[in-house]
């Protein structure tokens, strides 16, 4: 039974397709061999560093964490009225 071939469907729009085939196409693969090839590297790779509390971002990912820390925190009113009241100036 662990040897058993499983099957999954999924629903792309055509640009996640062709993109998907030209990757492939590059690696010589069928666009399911790159799948399998590529998903269950990303997932092992994901699964092990949720087991080290890793948190990995792309380079992308990394600017946007980066540029919303960098933000200044605008409180809501309801923050400012709690922040007072904890301090006993309400």
């Amino acid at each position: 039974m662990a040897n058993q071939n499983r099957t999954i469907n999924m629903r792309l729009d055509s640009a996640s397709k062709e993109a998907i085939v030209d990757a492939a196409a590059l690696r010589g693969l069928k666009m399911s061999d790159y799948i399998r090839v590529v998903l269950v590297a990303q997932a092992r790779r994901e699964v092990a560093s949720a087991g080290r509390q890793v948190l990995s971002l792309t380079p992308a990912e990394q600017l946007q964490f980066w540029t919303a820390l960098r933000q200044p925190v605008r409180t809501t009113t309801r923050q400012r009225r709690l922040g007072r009241l904890m301090r006993g100036d309400a």
